[in-house]
């Protein structure tokens, strides 16, 4: 008896396996928008990111931290993925670059563009982490979190 139901079990597994195997490639994200999607992500420099990027943070440092500290400006900013997920995810495009803030220090922030990721649904979003700065650790270790 015990042996009848691991040969059914077995050969359920497989039959699930190879229904797997032959269904092909899943389709893209894009292809499930009802909207209108052009399929064009922002860069990693795009102004109206590192914009948000720099407004959220200087919110979130006076209403929870009553800290003074903001964001002066961006440089080497980079792409370091795209699309690391797989096509059939939302585009995302994962970024880094060195923020100088006004205390004089450079601090790296991490950060994700996220197609149709922001208020509900309608425009894109961010996700944002500075090293060091992450006192919730919601991105911990280091900020990785925030990447692939």
């Amino acid at each position: 008896m015990h042996s009848t139901r691991s040969a059914i079990m077995a050969t359920a597994l497989l039959a699930l396996c190879a229904g797997a195997a032959i269904a092909g490639p899943r389709e893209r994200a894009e292809d499930f928008y009802t909207l209108p999607y052009d399929g064009r992500m922002p860069q990693c420099d795009d102004g109206v990111s590192l914009y948000e990027i720099t407004q959220r943070f200087a919110t979130s440092e006076t209403f929870y931290f009553n800290s003074p500290l903001r964001i002066g400006g961006f440089k080497d900013i980079r792409e370091y993925a795209y699309r690391a997920n797989g096509p059939q995810f939302i585009p995302r495009r994962y970024c880094v670059a060195k923020a100088m803030f006004n205390d004089s220090s450079m601090r790296t922030i991490k950060y994700t563009i996220i197609e149709r990721g922001g208020f509900m649904s309608f425009n894109r979003g961010v996700e944002w982490c500075v090293e060091g700065l992450d006192r919730y650790r919601a991105y911990a270790p280091m900020c990785d979190g925030v990447g692939p």
